[in-house]
């Protein structure tokens, strides 16, 4: 455990070095900030799967049952996503956005969480299912939050270009329309992933007689989510609507799975009780 610690803390400490060169370089062109943020970033996630390989030795399989392994799996994603982001062209923003969201995440664990919290016990008739549920709820929100970002990218540069302010950080973000783009296609793949999860989380329910479940307001929530996010999607293709008004559905959307996810404290449904 000592061990695992140490891992965990020089990880936050790269991780923190990494978003202050990206930062640098968003602030103000820094090739070199730049390169070496992106160095440390990959560093972290070398470290971050080192925590995971020992964890899984430790658990004999994937550690994925408690609040505590999901956020760390979120910010193992945003990693990997950030270091995809990075050998594309005008990608410093995106990978500034998906920074600061990884290392909030993972240093909200370090101060606020342990491995051990909350195990999934109550649920050990279907493991296998939940599993699956968690797994896919994780990529669906690391997808979810990717077009976020560009969303939120998107009303930043419109905001820029109907003001008239041209700056450097104008002409280094990709095109209005390539944001949009983006941030659609990442919901777009965000989407279906979360319903899966929430098919296969109501099949465990049912395998487990918990019916009563289906009225926690966590499942309120969740289905409120994905309906905005359906609306979204319905509403992009029939383009009856600006890119501005479909960036703040999506934002709109993201902030019900934000909600969902800070429902766990006073929800049954997981049984993250103990």
């Amino acid at each position: 455990m000592q061990l695992l610690n140490g891992i965990y803390d020089a990880a936050l400490l790269l991780y923190a070095l990494s978003l202050l060169f990206v930062f640098s370089d968003c602030l103000r062109r820094n090739p070199g900030g730049k390169r070496l943020g992106t160095g440390l970033l990959a560093v972290v996630g070398l470290l971050q799967l080192a925590g995971l390989a020992i964890r899984f030795s430790q658990e004999g399989g994937l550690p994925i049952f408690t609040p505590y392994d999901f956020l760390f799996w979120f910010s193992f994603s945003m990693v990997v996503i950030s270091l995809a982001v990075a050998y594309t062209r005008g990608g410093e923003f995106t990978i500034l956005l998906l920074s600061m969201a990884g290392f909030s995440v993972f240093l909200l664990n370090r101060v606020w969480l342990t491995a051990e919290d909350h195990a999934l016990q109550s649920w050990s008739a279907v493991h296998g299912w939940l599993a699956m549920h968690v797994i896919l709820a994780n990529l669906s929100f690391a997808a979810l939050t990717l077009g976020t970002v560009f969303a939120i990218m998107y009303l930043f540069l419109h905001t820029k270009l109907k003001n008239k302010k041209w700056d450097d950080r104008v002409r280094r973000l990709p095109s209005l329309e390539t944001m949009d783009k983006y941030s659609y296609t990442a919901i777009l793949a965000g989407v279906p992933l979360l319903l899966a999860s929430l098919i296969l989380a109501g099949l465990s329910i049912i395998a487990e007689g918990r019916t009563p479940l289906f009225q926690d307001l966590k499942v309120l929530t969740t289905l409120i989510g994905l309906g905005v996010y359906i609306l979204y999607i319905v509403l992009k293709v029939s383009g009856r609507r600006s890119g501005t008004a479909m960036a703040r559905w999506a934002i709109t959307g993201y902030g019900f799975i934000i909600l969902n996810f800070l429902l766990n404290s006073w929800s049954e449904f997981h049984g993250w009780g103990g």
